[in-house]
Formats: C-alpha cells, structure tokens, sequence
C-alpha cells in the first residue's frame, strides 16, 4: 500500500510487528512484552535497547498508543535496488499524528541507519508525522524510569489515599515523612509510587 494512503487510513499502533524479532542465544536482553499503562495493553519489543524506549514512550504524555515495528517502508535505492526498513517503534501523538522511531542501540548511529533515517525521516514529514533516531537514556534516568514504571499498573492506584497525600504534600517534605503520616508505609508507599 502507498505509504501516503497507509498513513492515513491505517491505525498502524494496532498492528503487529511486520516480522518476528530472533532470538539470539549468549544475548542479555530477548524479545518480550511490556505492560503500557499508556494503553492499558502489552506491547512487543524486540530487545532491551527497544525497551527502554517503549518505556520512555508510556511515559510521554503526548503518547496515546504505540506499536513496535508495526509498518515497514520499501524504497529503490541509488543502484536500483529495493531497499526496506522497518523502523523499531511507532507512536500516536495526542494531536492525531504519528512519530517513527528508531533505536540507536550503544549510542552510536551506524552509517546504513543514518542513511535510511535520511528517506524514513522524509517519507514521515510528507504525511505530517515525526521521525527520530533515539540514543539511550542516561543510565541513573533509566533506573529510575524503570524502577518508577513497576508501580504504574492501575492495581497500585488509590483514590481516596491520593487525595489525602495532597493535602500532606502541599509544601515539600521528604517522602518518607509524609508516607508515614498517611499511614502504613507498606501499603502508602506503591500509593506514592503509582502518582509519581
């Protein structure tokens, strides 16, 4: 299908991915699922480079959906020769369009990406879409981010104590302080957790 016509009419953050990730054997990170609180859904990934950015992505407040690797775009390249990518995720932003995203795994763009980044990029701005090629996070940041995103799942979220926890957080204080005053750590602090 027409890249143009696809974009338009396509939901492509419902697709699966356009071909199965391998697993490689001695690898540190396999193919897997992460649970998106953005979507309520799980989302494919392909390794741990890619997870992160799915991380990163739910926690995006532009993100409404996102799918990994769900489109892949065919070109003729300079020889004459059909060219493909699949870029490694694809988001709807709130405002209705699309960002394509590219993972740049030790944070280092190799020459065939840039190369293909250049006609991906151009191919997203015709239909009004986004395009980047995404280095890792700092390391303390990402620790974090996935330290935090354990306690998004909607089992960690109380009403009631959320409501309280404003009126003991109106002035900055330390976290534990404040947990303590809310009631039993154990049972405050995911509370805590889930709203930051």
């Amino acid at each position: 299908m027409p890249w143009g016509e696809a974009a338009r009419v396509v939901c492509v953050e419902d697709c699966g991915p356009v071909r199965p990730f391998p697993l490689r054997l001695g690898r540190r990170f396999a193919p897997g699922w992460w649970w998106s609180a953005t979507t309520g859904r799980l989302v494919h990934y392909g390794s741990g480079v890619m997870r992160t950015q799915v991380m990163l992505l739910d926690h995006d407040p532009s993100v409404m959906a996102m799918a990994c690797r769900p489109v892949e775009l065919s070109w003729r390249g300079s020889e004459g020769t059909v060219v493909s990518h699949a870029p490694h995720l694809m988001a709807r932003l709130s405002d209705g369009t699309g960002l394509l995203l590219d993972c740049a795994g030790r944070g280092e763009i190799s020459p065939r990406l840039a190369h293909r980044a250049d006609v991906i990029a151009a191919a997203a701005r015709t239909v009004g879409w986004q395009y980047r090629v995404a280095l890792p996070p700092e390391p303390v940041v990402a620790a974090n981010l996935g330290w935090l995103s354990g306690y998004r799942h909607p089992r960690y979220r109380d009403t009631a104590l959320l409501e309280e926890a404003v009126q003991v957080f109106a002035r900055p204080r330390p976290l534990i302080e404040g947990a303590s005053d809310l009631g039993d750590t154990i049972r405050v602090l995911p509370a805590l957790f889930h709203a930051l």
